[in-house]
């Protein structure tokens, strides 16, 4: 990834959502008076993520590594709902020299604190900052909370619903509960993305793995989880799973067969979500992996 160019940003306590509007606009002004060459705001979708405290670190790492591949407005949402009301807010302006050309592609940061009621209502905050016309996805870090009014109104206003489900603690029934999701937004999920090798390879071995009766998965459990849920939905039928737990997904065997190990190195985070950034439609293949490990 090239070096940043430049770095504008602001900071406000207690703002307004029209204070934040203003001061966007003052900072790609100023950005483009100072810049050598021109400023292009080349945004292609508007990025939500909904980040517990916890994740803060971890969700800022991985976004890092989007900023230059997908142009964007970038709204990080950090709940405080013990706290008193308010709204806290971060601004930055990226910007990126553009390779073999006079200027830069820039990318806008907003990272905002939801504070005591401001939590349960972020709809009515993020509504005026999304970019019209253009998609809009929503990263959630950690476990949905699938019958709460924040995650009923975030997926109201975005066009997908990112997850990794290896974040969940209570697998596998809140695959359950995203299949009630299903219908309301598309839904991608990281873990289903980590699979992808495997699933190639698992593929090649047609049709003789028409007759498998079970799947064996070393790795995190979402990961082994979704591909039992996969070959269930492909096959039309029960296989057995047998897990044994690992940082990563490490090895897959077939009735005691190893499966040939995928040629590469394992994708990043960064590389993941932004994979996922790049999907509009549903997936029908993982809606009904989904279905078959909840079932």
């Amino acid at each position: 990834m090239a070096a940043v160019a430049r770095l504008d940003d602001w900071t406000g306590e207690d703002v307004t959502v029209s204070e934040i509007v203003r001061e966007l606009g003052r900072l790609r002004q100023e950005s483009a008076v100072r810049s050598e060459g021109p400023d292009l705001r080349t945004s292609v979708m508007t990025h939500l993520a909904w980040v517990p405290e916890g994740w803060v670190g971890a969700a800022r790492e991985t976004l890092a590594g989007l900023a230059e591949r997908h142009p964007s407005r970038t709204i990080i949402l950090v709940p405080e709902p013990d706290a008193d009301d308010g709204l806290h807010a971060e601004l930055s302006l990226q910007c990126f020299p553009l390779p073999d050309r006079h200027g830069n592609v820039c990318s806008e940061v907003i990272e905002l604190r939801l504070r005591g009621g401001r939590a349960r209502a972020p709809a009515s905050i993020v509504t005026p900052l999304l970019i019209t016309d253009l998609p809009a996805f929503l990263r959630w870090r950690g476990e949905p909370a699938f019958g709460g009014p924040e995650f009923g109104q975030l997926i109201a206003v975005v066009d997908r619903l990112v997850v990794d489900s290896q974040e969940w603690t209570n697998l596998p029934a809140t695959y359950a509960r995203l299949v009630e999701a299903f219908e309301r937004t598309a839904v991608s999920d990281i873990a289903w993305g980590r699979t992808v090798r495997w699933r190639r390879e698992l593929a090649l071995l047609w049709p003789a793995i028409a007759d498998v009766r079970q799947l064996e998965v070393t790795g995190p459990r979402a990961d082994a989880l979704l591909l039992a849920g996969w070959l269930r939905s492909r096959l039309e039928r029960s296989v057995e799973l047998v897990h044994e737990e690992a940082d990563r997904l490490e090895a897959v065997a077939l009735d005691g067969e190893p499966l040939r190990r995928p040629r590469g190195e394992a994708p990043s985070s960064s590389d993941l979500l932004s994979e996922e950034l790049e999907q509009f439609g549903r997936d029908r293949i993982y809606e009904g992996a989904v279905q078959a490990t909840a079932d």
